[in-house]
């Protein structure tokens, strides 16, 4: 026979201090009476619990409300943005971008730094980072989280060399660990732009869906019943090794060319567009996004213009094989995981927009018997520092809200 066990009060406590200190993260400042009405506590159980998380140093008023009654207005709380600050970090080929945010998530600082992958390319990016952080009146982060291209394992939180991506990469990550008082966590890019999308982009609505990042590399996050899965060894959703027909050859263990990267990565892009009499840069994403963009300009400005139908004409074929391309790697990924829905991000799926997404849902179609919906990126800004500043706020609540119990 079982005997039903209650909360203590201590735990009890701890519980209702959790959820408010969620419902204040969730939904901004809130009144005692908002507290009450959301938690459904008694007063003097809200009372008492803002007392607690105001000696903690979590929450404090931020301000006043003035409510449909006589008397002063209320008081309104919120988190103390300064009781903890985090940093993201996007590492690139060619860079970094950073950004720094406090406890309520507000963003305090950002910047970049150039890397030309010379001798002093990690102190520079410290240097850099450390006069952000000071001008930010930053004194220290709680913790930073990592976007980097290439594995992250999960079990060891290391960076293992992958796919000739800079050595620099794996030195920074050492040297931020070594030098930051406070965790630093490792994450694939492509993955934080997945958490950015889910979050507060283009699948807030979905908890089963693939990223697919079209750019200088190629690559896929991969969520599951709300759940990011990374693979045993960090390396779900490497699409760039995609064997795929039309690249003439094949993938290697070493060597993503012969993939779905020889299709659809920023140089491939720029490659399709000038063999359809496009103009089109060296090949770098800034150069693909362009021509993706110019090529959708011309097509609709091809539109009942005698004048411009050849251009036209050129841009929509151009856009059409792209579209075509892409779709061959997404019947892949819905014969594998179906998913029911993935979204076109990294500059060159940005770049295109519903309209490119809209294309290649077409050609999705009869390629596989599962239904997939095709959607465009909307996260604003950039989307691997936007899921990283979610990832490393979401580690320090859990840590200051896990130590009010």
């Amino acid at each position: 026979m079982s005997t039903a066990r209650t909360a203590s009060p201590r735990t009890a406590r701890a519980i209702n201090d959790r959820i408010a200190l969620e419902l204040l993260v969730e939904r901004g400042p809130l009144t005692a009476t908002g507290l009450r009405e959301l938690t459904g506590l008694s007063r003097p159980s809200v009372s008492d619990l803002l007392d607690r998380l105001g000696r903690s140093g979590l929450v404090q008023v931020v301000g006043e409300a003035g409510e449909e009654r006589r008397g002063p207005n209320a008081k309104v709380y919120g988190l103390v943005g300064e009781r903890a600050h985090v940093a993201a970090l996007d590492v690139r080929t060619g860079g970094v971008a950073f950004a720094f945010a406090d406890l309520t998530g507000a963003t305090v600082g950002r910047g970049a730094v150039p890397v030309d992958g010379g001798a002093d390319a990690v102190g520079n990016v410290l240097a850099a980072l450390d006069d952000a952080r000071r001008a930010a009146g930053v004194p220290a982060f709680h913790t930073a989280v990592m976007g980097a291209p290439g594995l992250a394992d999960p079990r060891t939180g290391a960076l293992p060399p992958f796919g000739g991506l800079p050595g620099w990469h794996g030195e920074l990550l050492a040297a931020l660990r070594e030098g930051m008082a406070a965790p630093v966590l490792l994450e694939n890019e492509v993955n934080l732009a997945g958490i950015a999308e889910h979050r507060v982009g283009a699948v807030r609505d979905r908890d089963t869906f693939v990223l697919i990042w079209l750019g200088h590399g190629i690559g896929a996050a991969v969520v599951l019943d709300g759940v990011l899965r990374r693979g045993a060894s960090g390396g779900a959703g490497e699409l760039g090794f995609l064997p795929v027909p039309g690249t003439g050859g094949l993938p290697s263990a070493t060597d993503c060319d012969g993939g779905f990267h020889t299709q659809a990565s920023s140089g491939a892009v720029c490659a399709l567009a000038r063999r359809h009499g496009l103009s089109a840069g060296a090949g770098d994403d800034a150069a693909a996004a362009e021509a993706v963009v110019r090529a959708a300009a011309e097509e609709n400005a091809g539109a009942g213009n005698a004048g411009a139908e050849g251009g036209a004409a050129a841009s929509a074929t151009f856009l059409d094989e792209l579209a075509e391309r892409v779709a061959v790697a997404i019947a892949g990924v819905a014969a594998v995981l179906d998913p029911g829905c993935v979204v076109l991000g990294g500059e060159v799926g940005r770049a295109g927009g519903a309209a490119l997404a809209e294309r290649v849902a077409a050609r999705v179609r009869p390629l596989s018997p599962l239904a997939t919906e095709v959607r465009a990126s909307t996260v604003a800004g950039s989307p691997v520092l936007n899921g990283a500043l979610l990832t490393a706020l979401d580690a320090a609540r859990e840590a200051l809200f896990t130590s009010t119990a």
